[in-house]
């Protein structure tokens, strides 16, 4: 068995293999149950279990196991802890454990970018990434490495998070740009993609120019929200990586589906669609589009896959 840093996760999963890992997995589906949520805490402590399992029968077995435990902050110790197993599905024997967090940010982004190779205009040269954390710095890395981005543009409410995002980046696009003007970067954005923590919208559909493709990524509880109503409206609904779990998880979709403003076939399709050619994705040059996603175990699964297979070839 293989231990796999952060870094060994950084440096082994290229971007172009892991979305080419990606799409197969989509095509050809897993097994992948809810995820289970179980309170392990005690009356001083809330802590919390997040079991998240996926398998191909004969092939591969894998499990993420996530610890959240929100008073953390008061320790100094991150709010957030996980590993991935992955396991020979043959023999049941342990394949590799795998840095959780560091697995599930390079495979989010790659999630995002391998929605955008459909709906997205292929002449897409300007990115707006609306975020500075971990996962802003993989979607700004894997849509600098299947775009040709001209201008990066990073925002953030503290400009200093912006710039120090800038720095660790270094040139990965011609132009960077750091800015806290939200709405001025929306509305100059080719695609914009959110990976934030508001419970409101950051992004209004009214700021949107026609060809716009909006990726949205942070909203992962029914009361987060990063795009108004008149997002959907002028996309005219919403791709998802997952109908269950977008419809039940993100605010995204919930909040409208709830008030009416988004109905079921508003659900335009979901990735396993978009990869299998079902759905033909974007379908003019001045469409509004727009993708959702909460992520999948079975995404986790084909990272790990790609990860470990040159070890276990």
């Amino acid at each position: 068995m293989k231990t796999y840093s952060a870094e060994d996760v950084r440096q082994g999963l290229d971007w172009p293999v892991l979305l080419a890992a990606l799409k197969t997995a989509f095509v050809e589906g897993a097994e992948a149950p809810l995820r289970q949520h179980l309170h392990v805490g005690d009356a001083a402590t809330n802590g919390n279990l997040l079991l998240m399992p996926a398998w191909q029968p004969g092939r591969h077995i894998g499990v993420k196991l996530v610890t959240v435990f929100p008073d953390n902050d008061q320790l100094g110790l991150p709010a957030v802890a996980s590993v991935y197993t992955l396991f020979d599905g043959k023999t049941g024997a342990v394949i590799g454990q795998i840095d959780g967090g560091e697995l599930t940010a390079r495979r989010t982004a790659a999630a995002s970018v391998l929605a955008a190779t459909f709906l997205a205009r292929t002449n897409a040269r300007n990115l707006v990434i609306l975020g500075t954390g971990r996962v802003s710095r993989n979607l700004a890395q894997a849509y600098c490495a299947i775009f040709a981005i001209d201008k990066l543009t990073l925002c953030s409410r503290s400009l200093d998070k912006a710039q120090a995002l800038a720095a660790e980046l270094g040139p990965i696009a011609p132009n960077i740009v750091t800015t806290t003007d939200f709405a001025s970067a929306v509305s100059d954005a080719d695609i914009v993609s959110t990976a934030t923590l508001a419970k409101t919208p950051i992004i209004l559909g009214e700021l949107l120019r026609p060809g716009t493709h909006v990726d949205l990524v942070g909203s992962f509880r029914p009361y987060m929200r990063e795009a108004d109503d008149a997002v959907l409206s002028r996309a005219g609904g919403i791709f998802v990586d997952t109908f269950e779990g977008a419809s039940k998880e993100s605010g995204d979709v919930t909040q409208p589906l709830a008030a009416g403003n988004l109905s079921r076939e508003g659900l335009l399709a979901d990735l396993a669609m978009l990869c299998r050619g079902t759905h033909p994705g974007r379908q003019s040059e001045t469409a509004i589009t727009a993708f959702k996603s909460v992520g999948t175990a079975l995404e986790d699964l084909a990272a790990a896959v790609a990860l470990t297979a040159a070890d276990h070839a």
